[in-house]
């Protein structure tokens, strides 16, 4: 017996069921094409995924519902096609899959583990499924699970003891850095246990902070990955089963760390600047290292005719800092405008003289330079209907070094959740694949040039020890005095911990991010703004 099983790693607008629908339809009517005799879709095709709130709205999901009548009528009748879709059953809704076949609804699955830690809410909406589904199609007996599920050996187990000899496991399973490794070492596990084939199907593309990565992979009852679709990429791919056994495919190479996570971001601005109807992308470009990277992500997005860049120097400004970002966006061959700052400073300094008449210069003249940057870039984006990005890293966002309405003002914070010294292995993968950034922007060191010779380390630790301090209190949880007895000096944990807890409020503010670690700063870190708990006693 032959089985010919379609993936159909596809890229869906969350709320945007009609346009769902159809794309749902178009990639059935491919499979088909290719020879299949069943196709499978990600988790909650039909609504996209997260659909968040949009969950709890009684005209939303009757929409949704409503689609599978269409879905009925529009799919092909000779093949199978799998989907997701969330399911009202009275007062309940399940995050559930349903088979079509020849015009009808051959099963209907309600997805049993509902996530409910780190970015995932899904017990805020569904209810959980109590039974599996196990169907017969050609001389199949297959079993129905979605995303989590199959983290759970029992599932899979009950699947097997109710006659599955085939499961399919629909998902939408949010990158992070080491993700698909990961979750091809855990369900490969299971299913070795288990000795059941399985294929899995991952959708692609951004959703807000969220970036889905695809590697939708088949492994055979050994528990060997015998196909992988490629990563940050939509295809239709065909694998074929003969006596139930996946027959080897093509198995597409993983990316590699750092290769994966600029993907990720490249990935993430295109579809926030694209699902969200921007014409384009708009950004200040200082000649530092945060802002070169974003301007060479977001033309690897969007292409160069679509990006647009703002050189704002002051007196404080440095000439190779202009020289630097003149050369990046000539070598990216991006538009860009130069407009000096020193003419809106000095009309808010002659405007706040009184006021400040007899107080010494601080950050507040600092960031009153950061201020005007900012009005003149949301100017620019509003007027010509670009997003601005802004440019401020991870390491910068943890400790709140950044001005609220300065810097951090902007509608996308590409590499909010990229700490400063993978901003540099980035910078350097980007070089190593065309020359976008010199050499002298990567040795400098990083300066906001809001004040004469200023360095960021006048401000913070140096980043080789700021950063590990970081991942350590703001990924991992772990307190000062384990962070300490790691090696770190007690004055620097001290510091690094105490302006991660004052600067929530600033966080608070700032826009959303693409998300490429475990734990990254808005879905996955929720912390009070209003709080006396710190992390550093004494």
């Amino acid at each position: 017996m032959t089985l010919k099983i379609a993936l159909a790693q596809t890229n869906f607008l969350v709320g945007d069921i009609a346009a769902n629908v159809q794309n749902i339809t178009q990639n059935a009517r491919q499979a088909q094409q290719l020879g299949a005799d069943l196709v499978v879709f990600p988790e909650l095709t039909v609504t996209g995924y997260p659909a968040e709130d949009l969950l709890l709205r009684n005209d939303f999901i009757t929409a949704a519902n409503d689609a599978l009548g269409q879905l009925a009528t529009l799919l092909p009748k000779a093949i199978a096609v799998v989907i997701g879709f969330p399911e009202r059953d009275g007062g309940r809704l399940y995050n559930s899959a349903a088979v079509f076949h020849q015009g009808k609804v051959l099963a209907v699955y309600r997805k049993r583990a509902l996530p409910n830690y780190g970015v995932f809410d899904e017990q805020r909406y569904f209810t959980a499924g109590d039974k599996p589904c196990v169907f017969p199609f050609k001389d199949a007996m297959i079993g129905l699970t979605i995303c989590e599920d199959v983290w759970h050996p029992g599932i899979i187990d009950a699947n097997k003891r109710e006659g599955a000899n085939l499961l399919l496991t629909l998902n939408a399973s949010p990158f992070n850095a080491g993700k698909s490794q990961q979750r091809e070492a855990v369900i490969c596990t299971q299913v070795k246990a288990a000795e059941i084939p399985l294929v899995y199907v991952n959708q692609i593309g951004g959703q807000d902070e969220l970036i889905f990565d695809g590697a939708s992979f088949v492994v055979d009852a050994r528990g060997e990955v015998v196909f992988r679709a490629e990563e940050f990429k939509e295809q239709l791919d065909l694998v074929e089963f003969a006596d139930l056994k996946p027959v080897k495919s093509v198995c597409a190479p993983l990316y590699t760390p750092v290769a994966s996570e600029y993907q990720a971001l490249v990935l993430g601005i295109r579809d926030y600047v694209r699902k969200n109807g921007f014409k384009g992308a708009l950004l200040g470009l200082s000649g530092g290292i945060d802002s070169a990277l974003v301007l060479a992500l977001a033309v690897d997005a969007l292409g160069a005719d679509k990006v647009e860049a703002v050189l704002m120097p002051s007196r404080y400004t440095q000439a190779m800092s202009i020289e630097d970002a003149v050369w990046e966006a000539d070598a990216l061959g991006v538009k860009y405008h130069t407009i000096p700052i020193d003419p809106a400073v000095a009309a808010f300094g002659g405007l706040l003289a009184d006021l400040f008449a007899g107080t010494k210069q601080d950050t507040t003249e600092e960031n009153i330079q950061a201020r005007c940057r900012g009005v003149i870039l949301m100017a620019i984006s509003n007027k010509q209907g670009k997003l601005l990005l802004t440019t401020g890293n991870k390491s910068e966002m943890s400790v709140g070094y950044a001005t609220l309405y300065g810097d951090m003002a902007g509608g996308f914070a590409p590499i909010k959740d990229v700490p400063k010294l993978l901003v540099y292995r980035l910078a350097r993968y980007r070089n190593g694949l065309s020359f976008v950034i010199p050499e002298r922007v990567l040795t400098r060191p990083p300066s906001a040039e809001l004040a004469p010779d200023q360095v960021d380390q006048d401000s913070l630790p140096p980043y080789e020890v700021l950063d590990p301090i970081l991942e350590r209190y703001v990924e991992l949880d772990q307190s000062a005095d384990e962070i300490i007895a790691a090696g770190f000096r007690r004055e620097d944990v001290a510091r690094a911990i105490g302006l991660v807890d004052r600067n929530e409020y600033k966080r608070r503010q700032s826009p959303p991010c693409i998300r490429i670690t475990e734990r990254a700063f808005g879905r996955d870190r929720r912390y009070p703004i209003t709080s006396g708990y710190r992390g550093m006693k004494g």
